[in-house]
């Protein structure tokens, strides 16, 4: 961990409750009065389809920071982490209630609860609510941006998960965590609050580095004003966007999880003691930028297996995410056009050999794309 600062071992504080990547609302509630004191949690609106939003303040501190999770209701990576987190900070004493001294957290650990229900990235009116910032006709946006503004914090996350398909630039290594200072304007210059998030990122990724090295990526930061990120970022607030991805091997996301639980108490410490200072916006453009050079599954001469298929061509592979009767299920598939030049595998076939002919062969759902 960064500076002298005690390494928090956050597996050891995962609500054990929570498994796999589909968590649907109605869980929520009872968990957030398991791990947090009743008076730090509020209802504070409802979705489209009228399900309650829940919101969480915690800590006494000068310095305001404001979270949302699962604004994208498929995504339920970095929720799982807040969980963890506010179990953290109930049960050990010493460095979380030091934190909670010195800053106070709003968070909304589960914005779309439609989405999330149906594990869908849209709310219930198929509206993307990250591309609703600006006119905010949706009630989940609005709900947004009266917290933000009554709240008026001093820090934004914006807290999401990221596809298998990200790598760390062209080095091979899976993006298994990504940031980003998102521009306030089309000229995306370096304004105060934006140098602030990239001096803040710059400090989590330098943190996280022994633990993760050369996991951690950049988004590119073309700008939307459809965006929340962009347009509190165009309000003076630095924000910063924080996307979980692919661990190797990690497709429930667990070692994920546990490192977005790091990189939020990181990002909390360094907030408290003004560490991020110390940091630059060249540091912060010296992280890899994302590029969308992986696929989940690689399959070389895979005219061995069907005819319908080349035999010098590689196969590129995507899973599909389909949630059915409760259970969320992988299902191989192409990816769809321009999703992935798929340079890098995270599995990888070679159906030349007999073994990964019988190995790719005996897993469900492969069969069907060699029939």
């Amino acid at each position: 961990m960064s500076g002298n600062r005690q390494h928090i071992p956050f597996d050891s504080f995962r609500v054990q409750e929570v498994q796999g990547r589909y968590f649907p609302p109605d869980r929520l509630q009872s968990l957030l009065q398991k791990y947090l004191p009743a008076e730090s949690i509020s209802r504070i609106g409802v979705s489209v389809q009228k399900r309650p939003i829940f919101g969480v303040r915690l800590g006494t501190g000068p310095i305001r920071v404001f979270m949302w999770s699962q604004m994208h209701g498929n995504e339920s990576t970095t929720t799982k982490a807040l969980l963890d987190l506010f179990n953290f900070f109930q049960k050990v004493e010493g460095p979380g209630k030091s934190i909670l001294g010195q800053v106070e957290l709003c968070v909304i650990p589960m914005l779309n609860p439609d989405g999330a229900l149906a594990y869908t990235r849209v709310n219930a009116n198929q509206v993307d609510l990250n591309r609703d910032a600006a006119i905010r006709n949706q009630p989940e946006s609005a709900l947004l941006r009266e917290v933000f503004e009554d709240f008026r914090p001093d820090f934004c996350f914006n807290l999401h998960d990221q596809r298998s398909i990200y790598g760390v630039g062209d080095s091979g290594i899976s993006a298994t965590l990504s940031f980003l200072a998102p521009a306030a304007d089309l000229e995306r210059r370096v304004t105060p609050a934006r140098l602030q998030a990239m001096q803040l990122i710059a400090g989590v990724a330098q943190a996280l580095n022994p633990i993760l090295p050369g996991g951690i990526g950049r988004y590119d930061d073309s700008f939307n004003a459809d965006c929340v990120g962009d347009q509190f970022q165009m309000a003076g607030v630095p924000t910063l966007l924080f996307e979980a991805g692919h661990f190797p091997g990690d497709y429930v996301r667990d070692t994920t999880r546990t490192l977005v639980a790091v990189a939020l108490w990181e990002a909390l410490c360094l907030i408290a003691s003004s560490g991020y200072r110390d940091q630059t916006a060249e540091q912060y453009h010296a992280i890899p930028e994302n590029r969308k050079n992986f696929a989940d599954i690689l399959v070389k001469e895979p005219g061995r297996l069907h005819k319908r298929y080349d035999g010098q061509q590689t196969l590129v592979l995507h899973y599909q995410e389909q949630l059915r009767d409760g259970e969320l299920l992988l299902v191989p598939a192409p990816p769809e056009a321009g999703l992935t030049e798929g340079r890098f595998g995270h599995t990888l076939y070679d159906a030349s050999r007999k073994d990964d002919r019988e190995q790719l062969l005996s897993q469900p759902g492969f069969s069907k794309l060699f029939s």
